[in-house]
């Protein structure tokens, strides 16, 4: 009975090593990976860069007043069309204290020498009639009263502006006027706020900023990588953040001579005339990025970019793995040129027929992987 049990307990023991040694085996057994491969085709690349920016008017024009003083009355609203002419304002003269002193003392000064030359002019003009002076004389002094006279009026000329703005009449404000047709896009001032008026010294306080909304440019910036690909008068498409699935053709105007660095990498201005469209109403300011061309190739041979690697023992030079056997690659190192963002330009290193490595599944065509995927519906269509 003992032996009986015994040889049990060793039939089970031997049974249990084996279920374990095959759930092990099983469990640590690496399937062999298989790699799909792809080769080269020929296409057209165009390259491209997307410069981010605005859309701007192409000139906006700055409403100063020429006298100082406090804001009135207001005429107009942002976002109204006005011509050149139009009333935007009017202002209120406050007189300063020291002006208008000065300003009197200036009459006083030239009353006093209009007086003395009265005296001398009357004098004259007797002695003249009774043939003692030259006629000479009597014409010196008839000039000295006449211009004593002329600064009498203009000291006082001047005392009017100080105190009202304008000269003769009975107006006490001065009147702001647009000096160009268009939009007004802002007026940053309030009834009641204080103006300077703009002089050599002053760039003076702005009442309102007018532009033609008829006439829009886009201004962005390019990396100094690219900028040098640009040319003259290039073709660009502009597409604004406001309004979806809409182009609007323009044509590049300027490159800025000088870059800006901007977080470690130099950027340079670009203006281009944009198209718009009646359709569309455009307003100032608008983000927008601009499509923009730099190079087109046509029938070349091309690679999709998610096949490259680089080799970072070799400068990080580029290259693929090639078929040279069942599952067997080997590194191909090519030269590349221009790329698209999906296919890359291949120069020198494969030719159509080689079979290449896709180490990324990812890497695979989205046309190739639904072709792909269609044969396989078809298959299974046919066996059913």
């Amino acid at each position: 009975m003992k032996k009986v049990l015994k040889t049990l307990l060793i039939l089970l023991l031997l049974v249990a090593a084996f279920f374990a040694g095959s759930y092990f085996v099983n469990t640590n057994k690496t399937n062999v990976e298989t790699f799909e491969t792809t080769t080269p085709f020929k296409t057209t690349i165009i390259e491209k860069t997307v410069a981010a920016g605005t859309v701007i008017p192409e000139d906006e024009v700055e409403i100063k007043p020429q006298i100082s003083g406090i804001i009135e009355k207001i005429f107009v609203e942002e976002g109204d069309k006005i011509q050149t002419g139009d009333l935007i304002a009017r202002i209120k003269v406050v007189p300063n204290e020291q002006s208008l002193n000065s300003a009197r003392n200036r009459i006083k000064n030239a009353q006093i020498v209009l007086d003395n030359a009265k005296i001398a002019f009357d004098r004259n003009k007797t002695l003249f009639d009774k043939g003692i002076i030259s006629s000479q004389e009597f014409e010196r002094s008839e000039l000295s009263y006449n211009q004593a006279k002329q600064d009498v009026r203009n000291a006082q000329s001047d005392l009017q502006i100080i105190k009202k703005g304008s000269v003769g009449g009975s107006a006490a404000n001065t009147n702001i006027r647009a000096t160009v047709s268009g939009t007004i896009l802002i007026i940053p001032i309030k009834e009641g706020d204080q103006v300077i008026e703009s002089n050599n010294f002053n760039a003076g306080t702005t009442i309102a900023t007018i532009a033609d909304l008829g006439k829009m440019i886009f201004e962005g910036k390019v990396d100094e990588a690219e900028v040098g690909k640009l040319k003259p008068n290039s073709e660009l498409i502009v597409n604004l953040g406001a309004i979806e699935d809409k182009d609007f053709p323009a044509t590049l105007t300027f490159v800025a001579p000088k870059g800006v660095e901007e977080s470690g990498t130099v950027q340079f201005k670009i203006k281009a005339d944009v198209a718009l469209d009646d359709e569309f109403f455009i307003r100032a300011g608008y983000s927008a990025n601009a499509t923009i061309e730099l190079g087109k190739k046509e029938d070349i041979l091309v690679i999709d970019e998610g096949l490259l690697r680089f080799d970072a023992k070799n400068d990080d030079k580029p290259y693929v793995e090639i078929e040279k056997g069942e599952q067997e690659f080997e590194k191909k190192f090519i030269e590349v040129g221009i790329s698209d963002g999906k296919n890359i330009e291949i120069k020198s290193g494969l030719k159509e027929d080689d079979k290449i490595k896709i180490w990324n599944k990812y890497a695979v065509k989205k046309e190739d992987q639904e072709k792909k995927e269609g044969e396989e519906n078809n298959k299974e269509e046919t066996n059913e």
